[in-house]
């Protein structure tokens, strides 16, 4: 079991240094007809300082280009823009990623013609090309939304920690059930409000500030272990909903990013939040699992009541999770002045 805490202490800290590194995060391709066969492209990729990921958007052969691209790199991101003439439109057409699939992110696309109507699509390695419909209906949108809530929670290891640290400090099935579903209701809120302009808050700030919920919530683990049974540790609900809150506000600073489809805003927003529920149950579940399974692997070094470990094994992962959160928020805060 010690080993285990270690290679989880090792791991946790060589995810520290990775957080920020948004090569995993989907890129973004945006075509708006402002006239008559008139398109404007926006190219959004991951970037991490000068290096940006390769992937390249080659359009179709019937699109021409009269004004050259012009790229640049702002916060964590290659942004490109540029004007094409598409005298037959892009429906029927295919647009292809040269890079895709050597590469570990994937590709959200979003064509709207003048009259409002808008395609989209999840490109991914395995499919790096997609021929444009005439127009998508809401399956369209809620199919790639869905998978977009899903991705962005298990690739954001922040959520994952702090959803991580609620189970740890509710304990049982049904605490940990109630809990997510608190801190679920409560992102979808700010979420919602964010995206749709009800709320506009910094990202840096929103940033150290979920980094911040994940130290308190491991500090008041520990404090559990030792008897000290706060309102937080008796109504885990309670700080899931308020720093959910938070969390939703960083849901939508990566939305926002995205972007949203026009004519199904309200399919689009539904359909990540589901993802994202999803994604949480599917952690939530693999890491019962695996306290199920340690339990049995370490002849009762573990015990197996609400399939949670032990007091000692539960200030240890604490510890972890943590020190691992001061870090991010050490960092986070230092970027304020960078």
């Amino acid at each position: 079991m010690i080993r285990f805490l270690i290679l989880l202490w090792v791991a946790l800290t060589l995810v520290a240094g990775r957080a920020d590194a948004h090569d995993l995060r989907p890129a973004y391709l945006s075509i708006t007809e402002s006239a008559p066969s008139v398109y404007a492209v926006l190219w959004k990729a991951p970037a991490m300082g000068e290096r940006r990921l390769a992937v390249y958007p080659q359009l179709p052969q019937s699109v021409t280009e009269p004004t050259p691209r012009e790229g640049v790199i702002l916060n964590d991101a290659y942004i490109e823009r540029w004007s094409v003439h598409a005298v037959k439109g892009f429906a029927g057409e295919t647009i292809t990623f040269d890079g895709l699939p050597e590469s570990r992110t994937d590709v959200l696309v979003r064509v709207q013609r003048l009259n409002g109507e808008v395609s989209t699509a999840r490109l991914t390695p395995a499919s790096p090309s997609w021929t444009v419909p005439a127009a998508s209906g809401w399956q369209q949108v809620a199919a790639t939304y869905v998978w977009l809530g899903v991705e962005h929670i298990l690739f954001g290891v922040d959520h994952l920690l702090f959803v991580l640290a609620l189970i740890l400090l509710a304990g049982s099935w049904q605490r940990i059930a109630v809990t997510i579903t608190a801190f679920t209701a409560a992102h979808s809120i700010t979420l919602g409000a964010a995206t749709l302009g009800y709320l506009n808050v910094p990202a840096p700030p929103v940033e150290a500030a979920i980094a911040l919920s994940i130290v308190l919530v491991a500090v008041e683990i520990v404090k559990s272990r030792r008897g000290q049974m706060s309102l937080t540790a008796r109504w885990p609900w309670l700080v899931a909903f308020a720093f959910g809150l938070l969390h939703g506000l960083g849901f939508a600073g990566a939305l926002s990013e995205i972007g949203l489809p026009h004519h199904a805003i309200p399919v689009a927003l539904l359909f990540f939040n589901i993802g994202v529920e999803l994604g949480q149950l599917a952690f939530a579940v693999a890491v019962l699992a695996a306290f199920r399974i340690l339990g049995r692997l370490s002849n009762g070094v573990l015990r197996s009541q609400a399939n949670a470990p032990n007091d000692w094994a539960r200030a240890a992962a604490a510890y972890c999770i943590g020190g691992v959160a001061s870090f991010w928020l050490i960092e986070r805060v230092g970027g304020f002045w960078a």
